[in-house]
Order: structure tokens, then sequence, then C-alpha cells
């Protein structure tokens, strides 16, 4: 415990968290939710937090099976979630989970060990199948199934009512995610994926990425022809925004490739007709023209490997060595439909003043294992105040924490 000291010093000036979840929104009913491993808020109950997770000096931690670099650590630091999906920082450095089929957002208060966190907090219930946060001035925004929810969150955690600010997306099909993002304008970037493996799209909302004023008006097509961009983040360096996107099926084990493209106004990524920049579809991409004018793919990604969340690391953050500092991290949630199984991993791509600077190397491994079972799917990828970093699993209902270890 003597290694924890300073950190605990720490925890004794932080602020008191209170009240209770908000109500659910308009027309959405509520549903119950499984807590995550920690002790849980009773009512009327204060709750410590902190924007520190980590010092220094951390423990040493480890999951039997799962490969990091070494001086990496990594322990899971919540359980029993209900399909945790994308995460983001909230007021005072609290860590905030989309947690899909509880319907709500939870927040995860630290504890005085990166293990795990000290209480498991349901802030905003009655949610659509949320599955995807960004905070901006004070809001929590929210991507649901068909909509974009906004609610206000004061530095005590205690949350404002829904406010369903964008309601016109479509719902369901293929890809059922809806990905929301404040961009480097304060504008709302919302990505929807396609309704179908490979086809047509009647509706203009579908594989593509809108964007909206910071009240939900004025929504405009911004990118088109990107089949599922489910991660969407901005890059520290140079303000542009990137996007995984994941490529379609049923062209072998190894076409398309998974792709990673940075956003440009109007832009044109190919699908259906052209895949990951220069490959044209045998059904849609039979003309000589299929690939001209589209965009051209950053990073390039064993194909299947379904890459949905991405982290830049911080400019200002030095938790993790320098190699590992300038770099992008990816969530790769794996495959179903190659002979065989690829992804279930999280990699780094590293980067030069924001630019690609090589190919993906893996940073976390052991998932998938050598006789093809899988004991993980990582999802997000959230870089806390500290530099750490959380991971979550939406098959095994978990958030994972890796830190390095000095000294």
């Amino acid at each position: 415990m003597r290694r924890y000291l300073r950190w605990l010093v720490a925890l004794l000036l932080v602020l008191v968290v209170t009240g209770c979840a908000s109500t659910p929104g308009p027309g959405a009913a509520p549903a119950p939710t499984r807590q995550a491993t920690g002790a849980t808020q009773a009512p009327g109950t204060s709750l410590p937090s902190s924007s520190a997770t980590a010092t220094a000096l951390l423990p040493e931690s480890s999951i039997p099976g799962l490969h990091l670099p070494p001086g990496f650590q990594i322990s899971v630091y919540a359980r029993g979630l209900s399909t945790p999906r994308f995460m983001t920082i909230g007021p005072n450095g609290v860590l905030l989970v989309a947690n899909r089929a509880g319907s709500n957002v939870v927040a995860l208060l630290p504890g005085p060990s990166p293990r795990q966190p000290a209480a498991v907090r349901s802030l905003v219930n009655g949610l659509n199948s949320p599955t995807s946060l960004d905070m901006d001035d004070g809001y929590l925004y929210i991507g649901e199934a068909g909509s974009v929810a906004r609610v206000k969150l004061g530095p005590d955690l205690r949350p404002g009512p829904v406010e369903r600010i964008i309601t016109d997306l479509p719902v369901g099909g293929q890809h059922s995610t809806r990905t929301v993002l404040i961009g480097p304008d304060h504008r709302i970037y919302v990505s929807i994926g396609s309704d179908c493996n490979v086809c047509q799209e009647a509706d203009p909302h579908r594989a593509a990425v809108w964007v909206y004023e910071r009240d939900g008006s004025h929504g405009r097509l911004y990118a088109r022809g990107l089949r599922n961009a489910v991660g969407m983040a901005v890059n520290p360096w140079n303000k542009q925004i990137w996007v995984t996107n994941n490529g379609r099926d049923y062209l072998g084990d190894d076409l398309p490739p998974e792709t990673v493209y940075r956003l440009v106004d109007q832009g044109d990524y190919g699908w259906p007709r052209c895949h990951a920049g220069n490959i044209p579809d045998p059904e849609f991409g039979r003309s000589a023209q299929a690939c001209q004018g589209v965009q051209a793919p950053l990073v390039t990604i064993q194909a299947h490997s379904a890459p949905l969340g991405l982290a830049f690391y911080p400019t200002d953050a030095s938790q993790f060595p320098p190699a590992y500092r300038s770099a992008l991290y990816i969530a790769l949630h794996g495959s179903w439909n190659r002979s065989v199984p690829t992804g279930y991993k999280v990699v780094r791509v590293p980067l030069n003043n924001g630019q690609v600077a090589g190919p993906p190397q893996d940073f976390i491994t052991g998932w998938l294992q050598a006789d093809g079972k899988v004991t993980g799917r990582p999802v997000g990828v959230t870089v806390a105040p500290d530099g750490t970093l959380f991971v979550s699993d939406d098959t095994f209902g978990l958030i994972y924490h890796i830190w390095y270890r000095q000294g």
C-alpha cells in the first residue's frame, strides 16, 4: 500500500458527487440494468471523484493469456456491464460508458487502485440502445439507435433532462450503431452505417457522416461512401477527424482491407462501387471510373478485423513511455466471416506530428487463442486524464485498464 501513498493523499482533495439518475426522455421506456463489479451507490450516498486514476509508481497487474509490450500492465477494471460500447471522460475525469443493453450511461468513479473503480453509478436511464458518447461544454452527447440526445452534466455529475436534438436518423439495418463526435469546430458529427453488406442506399443518411449545429439543427451530408465508419476521433496535431471503416464481406479472406480515413467535407469514400480507395466492387464497380475521385485511406488493416473505437494518445500526456505516445490506438472487434479468425486485439499506429509513420502494430493480443477460442472483443478505446488507457468489451461486459509501470 505504500506505493499508493501519494495517490491516496490526492484522493482527500476530491469533489463530492451527489444526485440521482435522470428521468427517461420522451417516449423512452426504462430498462433494467446490471451494475458492474465494485461499490454501488446507495441513495443519498456521496461518492468521491478525481481526475487521477494512477501515479508514476503503479502496481504490477496482468491477466493470464493477454500480451502487452514490456512494462505495460492490464487489469479488469469493471465487470458485469450490459454490452458496453464507447466511452468518454466526463466532469472531474470520471469515466462514462455507453451501456448499450442496459439502456443507460454509467459512471465509473476512480478508486484507490487502477484495478477497479471505487463505485459504479447509473447517470442517464431510459435510453434507446446508446452506443457512443462525447462531452462538450458541459453537455454529454449520446448516440442512440435513431437519434442523438444530450444531457447537461454538472461538476457533481448531476444530470439534467434528456434532450433529443437530432431525431431523424434511420433505425436498425445491418449496421445499427450511431456514433456521435463533437468536432474541433464544436459542431456535431454523426456516423450512420449502411443498411446492407453492399447495395445502393435510398436514404442519404446511410453509409455516411452528417454534420449538425450544436443544437442539432441544419443537418447536412458531410461525407459519403463509408460503409460503416464506427469510430471517430479528432487528431490533436492537425484537428482533422479520423474514422475507422469496416469493409464489405464475401470477397474472400483478404479483401477488401479495413481502413482508416481522414474526413473531408463532401468527400467520396467509394462504397459500394469502390473499396479502400482502389478496389472496384465486382457488382457495383464495373465502370472503368469506379474509383475515380475516391479518397485514399491513411491506414489499411487485415480484412474482416472490424476496427471500431480509436483514440489518439494526447499530446500533453506522459504516462506511457515516449515510443508509445505519438500513436493512434484502435480496437479490432474481430472477424465472424473469415476461414482463419483475425482481429480481437488492440493495435497501435505510429505517428509523426499527427501523420501516419508506419503500419499498425500489435499492442494488446491474446483474446483470440490458438485453438480459436475468443475471450474478449474490444470495442472502445479512451485515454484517461492521467494518460492511462481504458478498453471496453461489449461481448463479455468488461472494461479493461492499461498503464505503464515506471521504475
